[in-house]
């Protein structure tokens, strides 16, 4: 049996999609077992009754239990997956937006970086290094695939401070190699590409198709912020990307949405003509959780409901294709979050880096990728130094060090002062005091 964890399995649909992948692989039917964790009683129950609707429609074997007990959840796990978010949306990721816009600073998602990504790493990371060392204990050779964001701060953290490894997992390089192929107009199979860098903000090294390049041509086709096109199901702009193409030579394998706050470049409160000719949507990620709280409970009845048909995506996850490589030992490459071991050659040791990651059934191993162009380099040493500062206030219990965090965030530090800086950092904590480890309270 493979025996596979989810820490936040109240995320009911991402939990659906990965049984559902999992499942897709006739190797592995009939030989997992999942166990599900959440501190929700209610929405576990709901993934539990999921999981099993899946088993039941696909006529397999498969044993699920459902806990609000952590350590007992993740014992004798062969895999560990994380997928949760600490303090929710309320009331913590409404704080992370309506208190900084106090100070006049706007954020889109607020996960990953700026003053939401630092108050969001502050909140995940001791919860994730908790994690870490029950599995050190009850599950040490288990292989921990952590979602939670944010993404490098949480793995940096982790590298530091956690008892037992993990590598990180996102979506968003294939996603956006999906989406590169569309613009180009061929299929995404044909797409060969590797992209590098940190999460989020990872680039396309290279862009072939059939072996010729096709960046020139991608660079022809959206030569104005009007031009860029509007991205799947959300309908937003992809025009901060095809700027920063335009300028920087790469396309970043993050939506606009995000990497419009992780830079001083699009949102500014005395500019709102770039917001509009970008397109940036702010608040985008309050908006979100907002279309999902209102939504949930019709989305709860349908799952729970046996009389209606349980629809079971293929969602293309990393994680499961890497349990089914290991068990199976077939090779394929995927990309993963660890820490910098020369694996990019122009980026600090020990950062967190996004790279190219050949599984088998020996195990999961990262690749060399050789140095960045000079100009990318630099761009993402700019998100650098806050996440090690967050981390560092993680290590030493120093309450300096958040402050210095966001002084030296590219977004926060080009919109406000440094004493504005200081007391929004001040009024952040206090309201998150709840979900803070001890020294920040």
């Amino acid at each position: 049996m493979v025996r596979v964890a989810f820490v936040g399995a109240g995320s009911t649909v991402f939990a659906r999609n990965l049984i559902g992948d999992l499942n897709a692989y006739p190797e592995l039917r009939g030989r997992l077992s999942f166990s599900l964790h959440d501190i929700d009683e209610q929405r576990l129950r709901t993934s539990e009754i999921v999981a099993n609707r899946i088993a039941a429609g696909l006529g397999v074997s498969m044993t699920v239990d459902a806990t609000t007990d952590r350590r007992r959840a993740l014992d004798g796990a062969d895999y560990v997956v994380t997928m949760f978010q600490v303090g929710g949306y309320q009331p913590s990721t409404v704080l992370d937006f309506e208190i900084p816009e106090r100070y006049g600073l706007q954020q889109t998602i607020a996960d990953t970086l700026g003053i939401g990504g630092i108050m969001r790493g502050l909140r995940t990371a001791p919860v994730l290094i908790d994690v870490s060392n029950d599995i050190s204990e009850v599950a040490a050779d288990a292989v921990l695939l952590n979602y939670a964001n944010p993404m490098a701060i949480n793995m940096w953290a982790l590298s530091e401070l956690g008892r037992h490894p993990g590598f990180g997992l996102c979506h968003s390089i294939p996603l956006t190699a999906e989406q590169l192929a569309h613009d180009l107009g061929i299929p995404a199979t044909e797409l060969d590409y590797t992209a590098a860098g940190i999460n989020h903000m990872a680039f396309y090294l290279n862009l072939e198709h059939q072996g010729a390049d096709v960046y020139p041509a991608l660079r022809m086709l959206h030569t104005r912020p009007a031009d860029a096109p509007e991205r799947g199901e959300m309908g937003l702009s992809d025009a901060v990307r095809y700027e920063v193409m335009r300028r920087l030579g790469y396309f970043v394998a993050e939506s606009s949405e995000h990497f419009a706050e992780y830079t001083p470049w699009f949102i500014k409160r005395d500019r709102p003509d770039l917001v509009e000719e970008f397109r940036i949507p702010l608040r985008e990620y309050i908006r979100r959780c907002e279309v999902q709280n209102t939504e949930w409970e019709a989305l709860r009845a349908r799952l729970e409901d046996e009389r209606e048909e349980l629809h079971i995506p293929a969602s293309n996850e990393f994680a499961p294709q890497i349990i089914h490589s290991i068990e199976t030992d077939t090779e394929r490459t995927v990309y993963t979050n660890v820490p910098n071991r020369g694996h990019i050659e122009n980026l600090p040791d020990g950062c967190i880096v996004e790279v190219p990651t050949v599984v088998d059934g020996t195990g999961l191993h990262p690749q060399h990728v050789g140095s960045l162009p000079p100009q990318l380099a630099a761009t993402i040493q700019t998100n650098l130094g806050p996440q090690a500062l967050t981390v560092e206030a993680l290590k030493t219990g120093d309450r300096a060090h958040v402050y210095h965090a966001a002084m030296l965030d590219p977004h926060t530090a080009a919109e406000l002062d440094l004493e504005q800086i200081h007391r929004l950092v001040n009024d952040l904590l206090e309201a998150h005091g709840p979900y803070l480890p001890a020294f920040l309270q």
